[in-house]
């Protein structure tokens, strides 16, 4: 996988390694730093190996993942100070999916945004992604 930007962070010259532990990373992306940002504070935490989706990874990376979070979220509440998080993965490309290595996306949440109080849910249950009648 020598093209993946997930096994191989240095390829996104932008992409910064904050967080690890033996079974996986958390990366964030140069913008993520800046205060008032739109993803201010987010990041993404990927198995070191090469998984495609997150029904691949091994229960000791799901628990890796775990104990990893728990890190970010101190990290991401010292350095920000959110007041809430949505956090997802995306698995196959008709649910987003872009990048196909395993990706869990941490994204802190501010009371200033103009979308607080809307969760994931708000996106699909908007009238244009009803889904057509059989």
């Amino acid at each position: 996988m020598e093209n993946c930007v997930f096994c191989n962070p240095d390829l996104e010259p932008n992409q910064s390694v904050i967080l690890s532990n033996e079974h996986c990373l958390f990366l964030q992306l140069e913008q993520s730093q800046l205060k008032g940002s739109t993803l201010e504070g987010a990041g993404l935490i990927v198995p070191k190996k090469h998984r495609e989706t997150a029904f691949d990874l091994t229960q000791i990376e799901w628990e890796a993942t775990y104990k990893l979070l728990q890190q970010v979220k101190q990290y991401i509440d010292e350095e920000h100070e959110p007041h809430g998080y949505n956090l997802g993965w995306n698995c196959g490309e008709v649910a987003g999916q872009h990048i196909f290595h395993a990706h869990f996306h941490v994204i802190p949440r501010y009371e200033d945004e103009p979308l607080a109080g809307k969760g994931i849910r708000y996106l699909f249950k908007g009238k244009e992604n009803q889904r057509g009648s059989n």
